[in-house]
């Protein structure tokens, strides 16, 4: 636990002492860093639900603060929770660049799912099960599991036909296998975090992006897209966490312990992908009168998808069974879980 947290921790069960109230009176308000814009639906409708989920559960023994502002940019969340720099955060594995997540590459993968819901229920169960995700996660509490929708790719060059298309574009990428895959196929990729996509696309810096079709709207960047392919399952996604500083974690009671676990976990992953759903349905009819061509994928760049996909998924499969996991029977049973096949 970090200094500061200690001390308020010890000055309130001091404080009960003398006053005469119980220690279980006393509320320990943690603090979650949020990077997202204020009104993105990550935010009002996951977070803040969360937040007022864990307080009830707790009968306001636990509380969660968020920020209006991160404590550092979006790719330092997850350290920032393992070094009790903030008690709670969010984010993408793919932000943090080393190996440290291998086995959450399983939720970035092509053709996941055709739903958020599907594929963050499914994401909690193997990664979060199968593949013990937690041991993953050092240093930290994982509370939480989830992906977005089906992802899309976007760009104001023109309507990908062949896999030829992609050679020489310049598309923000989240980082991670849709990064590889887009590196294969000839494109020029740049990471930044979602929020500077507009200004990057708006200079023309980038030519398009990898998003969800959520994003259009929520991002602002209908005037700047002219073509949005779709993939079966998603041409990739991403995979979330909600984490606790493991010091945090262990301070609180083992009843207000598992009054959280019951609103996260499954819980949350339910949640965060009915929320993501209703945004993809809410920027799909945003962007229906739009100068946008929204199209299937056609079917030789579908094919070529495949078999690059197939590749990655191999090496990925092989690198898992070094740490002592089935990595190749944790994506069938996802697909399983979401009904997809590729």
């Amino acid at each position: 636990m970090n200094t500061f947290k200690s001390f308020a921790l010890m000055a309130g069960v001091a404080t009960a002492a003398l006053t005469g109230f119980t220690a279980a009176s006393y509320a320990d308000e943690l603090v979650l860093s949020s990077w997202l814009p204020p009104k993105h639906p990550i935010v009002v409708g996951v977070m803040e639900p969360w937040a007022e989920q864990v307080s009830e559960a707790t009968d306001g023994r636990v509380t969660v603060r968020i920020l209006p502002k991160p404590l550092g940019p979006p790719p330092a969340h997850y350290d920032l929770a393992a070094d009790g720099v903030a008690d709670i955060t969010y984010g993408l594995h793919s932000f943090t660049k080393d190996d440290r997540f291998l086995r959450s590459r399983i939720g970035q993968f092509s053709f996941l799912g055709d739903t958020a819901t599907d594929g963050s229920k499914a994401y909690w169960s193997v990664y979060g099960g199968t593949l013990d995700a937690q041991a993953e996660h050092q240093g930290t509490k994982l509370l939480g599991l989830w992906v977005h929708g089906p992802g899309m790719f976007h760009n104001n060059q023109r309507k990908i036909e062949a896999l030829e298309d992609f050679g020489g574009l310049k598309i923000r990428t989240p980082g991670g296998y849709i990064a590889d895959l887009s590196q294969d196929v000839g494109i020029t990729t740049q990471f930044m975090g979602p929020g500077e996509v507009f200004e990057k696309l708006s200079r023309g810096v980038i030519d398009g992006v990898t998003f969800p079709v959520e994003a259009l709207q929520a991002f602002n960047l209908t005037d700047h897209i002219k073509y949005s392919m779709k993939v079966p399952g998603g041409i990739y996604n991403t995979s979330w966490f909600l984490v606790m500083n493991e010091d945090i974690w262990d301070g609180i009671s083992e009843e207000d312990q598992a009054a959280i676990e019951a609103v996260s976990g499954e819980a949350l992953a339910e949640l965060a992908g009915g929320v993501w759903d209703a945004a993809d349905a809410r920027g799909a009819d945003y962007i229906a009168d739009k100068d946008i061509e929204v199209y299937d994928a056609p079917t030789p760049v579908l094919d070529a998808i495949r078999e690059l996909a197939a590749k990655h998924e191999a090496a990925w499969a092989d690198a898992v069974q070094e740490t002592g996991f089935d990595g190749a029977g944790a994506l069938a049973e996802f697909r399983a879980q979401t009904g997809v096949s590729n």
